[in-house]
């Protein structure tokens, strides 16, 4: 088995390499002058299972190009299987037509990762289940509730937690992590986008009053829903709001508009790395998903069950 990073989330690919105990497989990934990318393998893969680790997050586009040109590297230098591990996968939030005349960018990103010589998929929380079912390999979606649950119970034990899903569409995701929880109480925001990136909190189904509330979603962005939210569940009676995120995109004024809002705390897995530490009095902070991510691989080439990871 070999590892190879692209240059999207190297402290995650180290600190995974460090739960397996074994070093990344040396390889030159760079630029040319026009920014073309180019990638060079400088160790034997010759019937080697191959796992190569690359979030395709900000720069996407840059991102995605290196993890395609470095399995179709590691393709034509023979490697007996290529494993493209995503932390973050890219583009899918576009897995359906919204209006006429639209993409469905997903299976687009499928469609390329597949044809570029990649053998097998391996990701976190992608957004929509369904996305498994664009690719024609097999493709492992793993979960990072677990993470999330056991850090929620070693600093909240002792709390009248509630759980609460963002929007209608997280529900299942929340019902899953209160089922961790030891069967904690749900609440639902009703909210009303108006356009991409807005969002307008409607009402609270639920009774909030007196809890500590933990708002749970795959991705933040803007974080805008999550602020509206938070301020929402103030105003019912909430005692504190914390958010866990699985992927933390935080584009634009992001993490500036997380310290305004009434959160007391964000908190994001490592899937995507921003490119530097986040500062210290910062209301971010951040959960390592490298003993899940190196235990499935682990298991992936054992040909072990990774679905018992979950059990």
């Amino acid at each position: 088995m070999k590892l190879l990073a692209g240059n999207s989330n190297l402290p995650l690919a180290r600190a995974i390499c460090d739960y397996l105990e074994m070093k990344l497989t040396d390889a030159s990934v760079r630029r040319f002058a026009d920014e073309e990318v180019f990638v060079e393998v400088n160790e034997n893969v010759r019937g080697e299972d191959v796992f190569v680790i690359q979030s395709t997050s900000y720069p996407a586009n840059d991102n995605l190009m290196e993890l395609l040109i470095c399995i179709d590297a590691l393709r034509r230098a023979s490697a007996k299987r290529i494993t493209a591990v995503l932390p973050y996968f890219g583009y899918a939030r576009q897995d359906r037509k919204p209006g006429p005349r639209t993409p469905i960018s997903a299976k687009l990103v499928a469609n390329l990762i597949t044809t570029a010589g990649a053998n097998r998929v391996l990701s976190i929380d992608l957004h929509a289940g369904q996305i498994q079912g664009f690719f024609d390999i097999p493709t492992d979606n793993l979960f990072a509730s677990p993470v999330i649950a056991a850090d929620i119970q070693a600093r909240m034990s002792n709390r009248e937690l509630l759980v609460v899903s963002p929007d209608v569409g997280g529900v299942v995701r929340a019902r899953g992590l209160a089922k961790r929880l030891d069967n904690a109480p749900l609440a639902i925001v009703d909210k009303r986008r108006e356009r991409a990136g807005e969002s307008e909190v409607m009402n609270i189904i639920g009774d909030v009053e007196g809890r500590t509330c933990v708002l749970i979603d795959d991705i933040v962005d803007s974080a805008g829903t999550l602020c509206n939210a938070a301020a929402a569940l103030k105003q019912q009676g909430a005692v504190e709001v914390f958010a866990y995120c699985t992927h933390g995109v935080l584009s634009g004024a992001a993490a500036a508009r997380v310290a305004n809002s009434e959160l007391s705390e964000l908190v994001v897995t490592d899937t995507i790395w921003s490119g530097e530490p986040d500062p210290a009095d910062s209301k971010i902070r951040r959960l390592t998903v490298a003993p899940l991510l190196g235990e499935a691989i682990k298991r992936i080439s054992d040909e072990a069950s990774v679905s018992s990871l979950f059990d």
